[in-house]
């Protein structure tokens, strides 16, 4: 059972409810197998809200354990990740809790950051979410050794496309989503910290159904088996 390192619930605002974490892993399809050329074990640590820690799914479906399957399928010797994420998490509520949890301190091998929904869905002030967002991006940098090779920035997926946005305005959401998602890269281009694209495949989710879990609102296992497919052959190249 992956370990989790914060257990402060915070009142949900987009993506609000609570969420236990455990089960084996699940690999997503098409593992990739290049020859590895990192030595020892790899530590995985995920940062996030409910998108990290797979609301709606089965705990193993989430993006952080198919990820850390795919690593293994791909000859790594990988654990199960850590996570510091709740659903309804905006990037201020995630900093509160690592600056609470005492873990600053420990090292990983990689480190994945997916935050910003719920900063768009409270109409949250995005320079606040600019100035948090480089915070957050420095304590993952720190949470790597330092290694900027070794994190990897998520953005943000577009809950407009999904069946819960049937009553808003989600051409709105779309563009929303995207200036938070230009702050996100921006800021993750000027660290040279590699970014990976996700928005796009979340937009799929408008015309396949299989792509939405049962809630109407989150990804399906198989959604975050295509987040994989683009975060793995990414995360592979730097190891």
């Amino acid at each position: 059972m992956r370990k989790i390192l914060a257990t402060i619930i915070i009142t949900c605002g987009l993506l609000g409810c609570n969420k236990q974490i455990q089960a084996p892993l699940m690999p997503a399809s098409n593992p990739i197998k290049p020859a590895p050329v990192y030595t020892g074990n790899l530590t995985y640590l995920a940062l996030g809200d409910s998108y990290t820690i797979g609301e709606a799914v089965e705990p193993a479906k989430s993006f952080p354990y198919q990820l850390a399957a795919q690593l293994k399928q791909a000859g790594f010797t990988t654990g199960n990740p850590d996570i510091i994420a709740r659903t309804g998490w905006t990037t201020g509520e995630l900093i509160s809790v690592i600056n609470a949890s005492g873990t600053t301190d420990k090292k990983y091998s990689i480190v994945t950051l997916l935050i910003g929904v719920n900063n768009q869905y409270r109409g949250n002030s995005k320079d606040v979410y600019r100035t948090e967002f480089i915070q957050l991006l420095n304590t993952a940098i720190n949470y790597a050794n330092g290694d900027k090779k070794h994190v990897f920035v998520i953005s943000i997926p577009d809950w407009g496309a999904t069946p819960y946005a049937s009553g808003y305005d989600r051409n709105k959401i779309a563009m929303d989503i995207d200036a938070f998602n230009a702050i996100n890269k921006a800021e993750t281009d000027k660290q040279d910290v590699a970014y990976i694209d996700i928005t796009t495949i979340s937009k799929k989710a408008a015309t396949d159904a299989s792509l939405n879990a049962s809630d109407g609102l989150h990804p399906s296992a198989a959604m975050y088996s295509l987040w994989v497919n683009a975060i793995a052959p990414v995360m592979l190249s730097h190891l």
